[in-house]
């Protein structure tokens, strides 16, 4: 709260009441009962702004929590814990106790607002505005408040009714989006594929609207199934010597520059490495951007076994190797490292980048380590992106001349990342506007190992054969120092490779049950119009 509120305003500090969670247990009781009265000697909260957890707390109030619940002790849900896992560097550092304001309290504020964010929120945010009130879902609470409001981006209001499938709730405008998400939801609800899809099918669904403005059943199947197929492409450099008009790419230039940019050193591979290498041995000039060092990713003990074998060689840098070693032994938990040990931090996941390009083909000319100022902290904390972080990439691009940039469009990494490295591509992609090359160049999004594109934004789906995919999987494994303990792997325990794999064989299960051809996996692009 001082870090990204109270630090930036003219609020005095003794205004300022968050509970003091320093305090001993056996104070916790009567500390507790004077916040609570403190509150009421005001007249109670006029605004309250709130938070969700995915376990439906609001304040701390878990799952459990009783309406008339006041300011309290309470023990975090494993959920909440992990979710909070990056702040503190890790979950063995995060508190099992907190201090929360009770449930009656927040009720009674006179005005409340409820912020949501992410596709992770999505499920808990839907319990919330449609399922029951109950005491397991405290968040469920607030339909009982005359004047609450919930502030919801577009991922986390994903699955509320009027916006997952608004035509059962509404008239609606039939944009050709909506459309497709429309008639891709009847196929999966009634377990059909689109061509088999009747006029009942659409009438019995709540869709009778849009069968009136197609005509019938079977236009609105083969329009369909058309604009699905047609998305689907073994050549995303575009086919040379084809009619491109129906194919997600144009066919000139046959040879495209292009930039693969990799928020992290090792997205690029485990969000397209089979497009990865296709576009590599289809001869196209492909070029691998990793925007940030990883850094923050590597482990203690990866950085522990590299000094002990350089040591073990008889390397002259005996005295570094020492230095690194010594300040391991010494950290204790959240403490930032020493320059050198992020440096070796940083050489590690390079060497394990360019291994990991090298095995579909691409030469370390073409690959680019940026290492983005905003990134470069050294705490799980970023800063703000800056002048010189979008002018790295402005610079790389301008050099390049990319008739394609691919880009990761995942907002749903635990630690926003991905977030930032986007809106760096997209703020130089802004200023390079006026650039001529700028025009001919197309921008494909891919999502990491947290989050698919729904089959209805998917704009270009690249399939793999089974040895396409194992040929990614052994890029994947170069990463060693990602393979067995994951840093930042959200509440998914399998390996990135695992993750990648099922997401990739998933879109293709989909594709078929579709009507599509059946494969063995696809990577899914959407494109982005700047």
């Amino acid at each position: 709260m001082h870090r990204y509120l109270f630090e930036h305003i003219d609020i005095p500090k003794e205004n300022i009441n968050i509970p003091d969670c320093t305090i001993s247990q056996d104070e916790v009781e009567k500390y507790c009962a004077t916040y609570d009265k403190k509150i009421e000697s005001y007249g109670g909260l006029d605004f309250q702004l709130l938070g969700i957890g995915r376990t439906g707390h609001i304040g701390f109030n878990e799952p459990g929590s009783n309406v008339n619940s006041a300011t309290r002790l309470i023990r975090l849900n494993s959920l909440t814990r992990l979710d909070a896992a990056c702040d503190f560097n890790g979950l063995k550092n995060v508190p099992s106790l907190a201090i929360t304001m009770g449930v009656e309290t927040i009720l009674n504020a006179k005005r409340i607002v409820l912020l949501g964010w992410g596709h992770k929120k999505a499920p808990i945010i839907k319990h919330t505005v449609e399922g029951e009130i109950e005491a397991s879902i405290p968040a469920s609470y607030l339909q009982t408040h005359p004047n609450a409001t919930l502030v919801l981006d577009q991922e986390a209001a994903c699955e509320i009714t009027r916006f997952a499938t608004p035509w059962r709730v509404m008239q609606c405008i039939w944009t050709e989006e909506l459309k497709r998400k429309a008639i891709i939801w009847l196929s999966e609800r009634v377990q059909k594929p689109i061509l088999k899809l009747t006029d009942g099918d659409y009438n019995e669904n709540g869709l009778s609207d849009l069968i009136a403005k197609g005509g019938s059943a079977y236009n609105l199947n083969i329009e369909m199934f058309n604009i699905l197929q047609h998305t689907i492409t073994g050549w995303p450099g575009g086919k040379p010597n084809a009619d491109d008009s129906k194919r997600p790419e144009r066919a000139l230039p046959a040879k495209k520059r292009v930039i693969i940019f990799s928020p992290h050193p090792d997205d690029d591979v485990i969000s397209m490495g089979g497009t990865f290498a296709r576009l590599v041995e289809q001869g196209h000039e492909v070029n691998v951007a990793y925007q940030t060092s990883g850094n923050i990713a590597v482990s203690d003990e990866e950085v522990f076994k590299f000094c002990e074998v350089g040591m073990g060689i008889g390397d002259e840098k005996h005295a570094l190797f020492d230095k690194i070693i010594k300040s391991l032994k010494q950290k204790k938990g959240s403490d930032t490292d020493i320059p050198e040990v992020r440096k070796m931090k940083s050489i590690i996941r390079q060497k394990e980048s360019l291994a990991s390009v090298r095995s579909i083909g691409l030469e370390d000319s073409n690959t680019h380590f940026l290492s983005m100022p905003f990134y470069e902290t050294g705490e799980i904390k970023k800063k703000p992106i800056g002048e010189r972080d979008i002018n790295i990439v402005v610079d790389l691009i301008k050099k390049i001349k990319p008739h394609q940039i691919y880009a990761a469009g995942d907002l749903a990494d635990p630690h926003g990342t991905h977030k930032v490295c986007l809106e760096a591509i997209f703020k130089a992609l802004e200023l390079l506007k006026k650039e001529t090359f700028i025009n001919d160049c197309y921008v494909w999004l891919y999502r990491g190992a947290w989050h698919e594109w729904g089959i209805y934004e998917i704009d270009m789906a690249v399939p793999m054969s089974p040895e396409q995919v194992l040929k990614k999987r052994e890029a994947i494994l170069f990463h060693q120092s990602q393979k067995d303990k994951v840093m930042f792997q959200g509440e998914d325990s399998r390996e990135f490779w695992m993750r990648a794999e099922q997401r990739n064989k998933t879109t293709a299960e989909l594709y078929n049950r579709l009507g599509m051809a059946e494969y063995e996996a696809i990577e899914a692009f959407k494109r982005y119009y700047f």
